[in-house]
């Protein structure tokens, strides 16, 4: 394994290609994303300290988590450190294919029961026992308006958790609910010790906020411990050898972050990383080129868009928002931006998710139809606006390409660079005019994304374009209750045509993840949300 000087993921794992019957298949991508999949890259120098012992894995990252709490979080960064802590019910293997984790078995008991049957034996890094109780304890807490999870939609459907015995549960559903083994796949339902939930509830009775205490003191059933986090520097974990499973295989893991793309290479090539993520596309052929170093590539659950405030003038209108939809050229950015890795997207889920079809309508570019919309709307000599984005060198060239594409119809639009955090804050509370940003598709099932890009029950977290659309909510909720599989798929080629029509963002394309390893690295692999799986990663 990894012997190529440039590797893609099907080379060595099945493409990212979904069958699941009944709930199918949606990554970001959640990852992941899932997930906001985005990255923070500054031009800072890495830390002083990037190299680790001989059976140490050093993974050079862009950006730093946010958040050692899986329930409270939702960006891919913080997700990485999240997934090699905790365990999750089920997991998906490299064919996307669900398989047990913490759960041995589950089956639909009833239309509106899913039963789970728990691993017994298995144990926290806080020495406490997983059973039943800490399974209902984490879906609660999940669920809770006080936590205010961004994650509750994967499992808001769950009306009532009945525990058969102790390593028994079932989840009583609002509705016949397919996609529930997939959702719980999903690394934002990680499983968290019972004794830190109930200290975390006990510091939010105190004034805190949901998470400070998990953040501190991150316990999970994982391969991986948490040994320390220097924040805005480096995560490290260290070997779990008391874990329920097979045991991962290094000594540690440092996820040592180095926002500037060039100093990251450089660190691979020097052997200072043994894993870099991301490499810039238009780094490849560095990396392709140097001694002992490789290219990694997969085909990601994720997509990238431009947003929309549907609450402010002139985007609470349609035709402005389709206008500029149709001055993007989705093919430049694929070329110049990602030097012709990913895929053009004309809706929010790929073909790696169930719910994707060919079958839908398009924006096509045409500015001079775009001039039109605009005069329709009352914007014929057009308008001034701002372009929101981190400090990322992709996201700053979609800026870039859009303001030129938007000055062809007359919109004048400014630049505004944000730091990461303020970024998502203000965002989140609605400031901005357009913004760019990308989603981890994190469960294989396009009821994930939909609900957490445009739901209005989402507003203000993942939906950040602020829509509220009785009509649309009305159609996810009949997606996700239908039963048969092409009734099913059809339902979501209705809603990707009323997203198209209504624009509440551009979509813009569907990256590739592509990541740099170290020819000693063996047994890595990357899911389509971008998440490291580093159980069985061996430095030889």
């Amino acid at each position: 394994m990894f012997k190529s000087k440039y590797l893609k993921a099907g080379v060595f794992s099945t493409a990212f290609a979904l069958t699941l019957a009944g709930c199918a298949s949606e990554p970001d991508s959640e990852e992941a994303s899932t997930d906001i999949d985005d990255t923070d890259a500054g031009e800072e120098a890495a830390g002083d300290d990037v190299s680790a012992g001989d059976n140490d894995l050093v993974i050079g990252v862009s950006s730093d988590a946010t958040s050692m709490d899986p329930h409270t979080s939702s960006d891919v960064p913080s997700g990485n450190a999240q997934t090699n802590i905790y365990d999750t019910l089920v997991k998906y293997d490299t064919n996307m294919e669900l398989e047990p984790l913490l759960a041995k078995e589950w089956e639909p008991v009833e239309d509106d029961v899913w039963e789970f049957k728990l691993r017994e034996d298995v144990y926290f890094h806080d020495g406490t026992e997983f059973n039943a109780e800490v399974v209902e304890a984490n879906i609660e807490r999940i669920l809770s308006e006080e936590t205010a999870s961004p994650r509750a939609i994967l499992v808001e459907i769950i009306e009532d958790i009945e525990i058969v015995d102790d390593h028994t549960i079932q989840f009583i559903t609002e509705d016949p609910f397919a996609p529930l083994p997939a959702h719980m796949a999903h690394y934002a339902i990680s499983i968290i010790s019972q004794d830190v939930i109930d200290e975390d509830n006990a510091r939010v009775e105190e004034g805190g906020q949901p998470g400070d205490y998990v953040n501190e003191n991150p316990v999970g059933t994982g391969f991986f411990k948490f040994d320390y986090w220097d924040h805005g520097d480096k995560v490290v974990l260290k070997n779990n050898e008391d874990y329920w499973g097979e045991n991962a295989k290094v000594d540690s893991v440092t996820l040592q972050v180095i926002p500037e793309d060039l100093t990251r290479v450089g660190e691979l090539e020097t052997g200072g990383a043994h894993i870099i993520d991301p490499v810039d596309t238009s780094d490849m052929t560095r990396v392709e080129s140097a001694d002992g170093a490789n290219v990694y590539e997969r085909n990601a659950a994720s997509i990238t868009y431009l947003g929309y405030n549907m609450e402010k003038e002139p985007f609470d209108d349609a035709r402005v928002r389709r206008a500029i939809s149709k001055t993007l050229n989705k093919e430049a950015m694929l070329e110049g931006i990602l030097d012709g890795t990913g895929a053009t997207a004309f809706g929010p889920v790929d073909e790696t998710n169930f719910g994707y079809s060919e079958d839908v309508n398009q924006l096509d570019r045409d500015p001079e139809k775009a001039k039109e919309l605009l005069a329709e709307a009352g914007y014929e000599d057009g308008f001034e606006t701002t372009i929101w984005t981190n400090d990322t060198r992709e996201r700053m060239d979609i800026a870039e390409l859009t303001q030129a594409g938007l000055a062809e119809i007359g919109v004048d639009a400014e630049i505004e660079v944000l730091e990461w955090g303020a970024y998502l804050d203000a965002t989140s509370a609605g400031e901005h005019d357009m913004f760019i940003l990308g989603l981890s598709l994190g469960t294989g099932d396009a009821d994930y994304p939909m609900h957490m890009l445009f739901h209005s029950d989402s507003v203000g977290e993942g939906n950040r374009v602020m829509m509220d659309d009785p009509e649309f909510d009305e159609m996810l909720y009949q997606a996700r209750i239908q039963q048969d599989e092409d009734a099913r798929l059809a339902l979501y080629e209705d809603a990707t045509e009323y997203l198209i029509e209504e624009a509440p963002m551009s979509f813009l394309y569907h990256p590739s993840h592509v990541m740099g390893y170290r020819d000693e690295i063996e047994g890595f692999w990357s899911d389509a949300s971008g998440l490291y799986q580093l159980q069985d990663v061996e430095i030889n």
